[in-house]
């Protein structure tokens, strides 16, 4: 799931800029700004959207920080399309520095 998340975020946003840190990988389009990372556990993966309050629907899963959003993505249980839909809005947003 973690390479085709990967794939996806790259055909979503084919200047996407990549870095690895803390075993997650990160994705952003301007240098040091970063608008996705996620990180595999052994029964799912966690996609966290730096901005996702700004998402139209936002990502489900909330977070202790104000503009932060989660998507907990499960074996058999993703929606391609509104993922990718989030990663080009994410792609559009100035990004977070890290």
């Amino acid at each position: 799931l973690g390479r085709r998340l990967d794939t996806l975020i790259e055909s979503a946003v084919p200047a996407v800029r990549k870095a690895v840190k803390w075993n997650t990988p990160f994705y952003g389009v301007e240098s040091g700004r970063w608008f996705l990372a996620f990180h595999c556990f052994t029964k799912y993966v966690k996609v966290t959207f730096f901005d996702g309050t700004s998402l139209e629907p936002p990502p489900p899963g909330t977070s202790k920080q104000a503009t932060v959003r989660y998507l907990d993505i499960y074996e058999g249980a993703f929606d391609e399309a509104q993922f990718r839909d989030w990663v080009e809005q994410a792609s559009r947003l100035p990004g977070e520095r890290l």
